[in-house]
């Protein structure tokens, strides 16, 4: 059964993590959840307010990561998934971090990512010529990156995956349940 990958950390968007990461256990994926450390996550859920300009946080789930990513070798998984939250605000200055997303960009691997997580694909040079989906607010950062920003809720660039935010899921990995069922399908 393929491997598929979950990088997440401290303060990632709580819906952006167990939607995917249950989607891909119901379809018979094997998941792994990497993050700096191996230790329990603390997630967070963003939530919008009448009044109030932006989202607010509040606490949500906790969950326990599978490996640091430190230990992640890259080649033994088919695809990757890249949450949001507040997380990749750090997660992009972890090297390990960079390897590893590096190497599904350039092995040509599945990828979906949602939300902030484009601010972490933005430094390393992979958004260049693509069209990628992100929450709004990071549009900014997806173009700096060479992207060009669609306000849409399931993008799909090749192999890549992407979209605004948790409301977005069921047509997020619709699209990309189609590219893995292509690329990486679950056997038996």
């Amino acid at each position: 059964m393929p491997k598929i990958l979950i990088i997440a950390g401290d303060a990632t968007e709580d819906l952006e993590f167990f939607y995917p990461y249950q989607r891909l256990l119901e379809e018979g994926y094997e998941v792994r959840i990497a993050a700096p450390s191996r230790k329990k996550l603390q997630f967070v859920v963003h939530d919008f307010v009448d009044n109030f300009d932006t989202y607010i946080e509040r606490a949500g789930h906790s969950w326990p990561s599978d490996l640091a990513l430190s230990e992640v070798d890259p080649a033994e998984y088919a695809a990757l998934v890249l949450p949001g939250g507040r997380a990749p605000e750090y997660l992009r200055n972890d090297a390990d971090y960079r390897r590893v997303v590096t190497h599904f960009f350039d092995a040509d691997k599945p990828v979906a990512h949602i939300c902030h997580a484009a601010i972490t694909l933005a430094p390393l040079g992979v958004l260049k010529g693509r069209r990628t989906a992100s929450y709004p607010a990071c549009a900014p950062d997806v173009e700096m990156g060479g992207g060009t920003f669609v306000d849409g809720s399931a993008v799909v660039d090749g192999k890549v995956v992407s979209a605004r935010a948790w409301n977005d899921h069921p047509d997020w990995m619709r699209a990309f349940m189609r590219v893995l069922r292509e690329e990486a399908p679950v056997q038996g």
